[in-house]
């Protein structure tokens, strides 16, 4: 790719950056001139200055593992205006995915330009973030959408799910690559070389990430939708939007402030994941036999 097409997709991303941060900015004072409620986990008071700081915090924290991602867990009653500003800062943040994955494919040297760069297309947004140390643009939080329920809901159970796990199904040769692709004259790399090299070559192998732990809305809507479902469940880490007549909120539960520490649900006495990792360096695991 020639250097003036590098530069025309980073042109793209930044303009839709810049819809992005004026939508987002739209649809907080859409809702504040709605004059609706709302309800957050962690604050008495829910207002617009609230939902700014949930919806426009695209920045790294310091010392954040890039992985992770700061939630705002809330519930905000909206109108017919409202809905629709979401529909657009969530198409939005569609297209701002979109055209990432496509830089990450063709340009991955421009992913670390534009956690720099981009925070200073807005000089008020950056000059007050630097000052508490964000200076850095963290992608993930800002495509990431922003829950809506589908219909108007009558209650709302909120419950932390602390037991979710990733599992990637691997082969021998997939592990064996992996692991050599560390440092191989390591002695504990090398032990595990030798344990999967015990391995029949068709054995399939699990890689598992561990979740962190989440916020489930159970949402129970006041009349079926289409499909006929009368209930859905939503993961969230932003506010949670619910169309509304009226500006109330539905039923809402108090769940704990924080997650558990333990499991939420009893472990599956036929789980077919080993206790113990085969390859602790790539959190590998056999299959139980049967």
């Amino acid at each position: 790719m020639t250097q003036a097409q590098e530069y025309r997709l980073l042109a793209r991303l930044e303009a839709v950056f810049d819809c992005l941060v004026e939508q987002a900015e739209a649809l907080v004072d859409a809702w504040r001139l709605s004059n609706a409620e709302g309800w957050a986990l962690d604050s008495p008071q829910v207002d617009a200055a609230w939902l700014y700081r949930a919806l426009l915090d695209f920045w790294y924290q310091d010392g954040q593992d890039g992985r992770s991602t700061r939630s705002y867990i809330g519930v905000l009653a909206a109108n017919e205006a409202v809905m629709e500003k979401l529909e657009r800062v969530n198409s939005t943040k569609r297209a701002f995915a979109e055209l990432l994955a496509e830089i990450r494919r063709e340009v991955p040297s421009l992913i670390p330009e534009i956690k720099a760069v981009l925070p200073f297309r807005h000089p008020a947004l950056h000059d007050h973030l630097r000052g508490v140390g964000l200076a850095r643009l963290h992608l993930k939080q800002c495509w990431r959408a922003i829950p809506a329920a589908a219909a108007e809901v009558a209650r709302i159970r909120l419950t932390w799910y602390a037991s979710g796990r990733s599992i990637k199904r691997l082969s021998v040769q997939d592990a064996e690559r992996m692991l050599l692709a560390l440092d191989s004259e390591a002695d504990h790399i090398r032990i595990q070389l030798r344990t999967l090299a015990g391995l029949p070559d068709y054995e399939p192998l699990a890689q598992v990430q561990a979740q962190a732990p989440l916020m489930r809305a159970n949402l129970f809507f006041r009349e079926p939708l289409d499909d006929g479902h009368s209930r859905q469940v939503k993961n969230i880490a932003l506010p949670l939007f619910v169309p509304t007549t009226n500006g109330r909120l539905p039923n809402i539960n108090q769940p704990p402030l924080h997650p558990p520490e333990r499991r939420t649900r009893a472990k599956r006495s036929d789980a077919r994941i080993e206790e113990t990792p085969l390859l602790p360096s790539l959190r590998v695991y056999r299959y139980r036999d049967g």
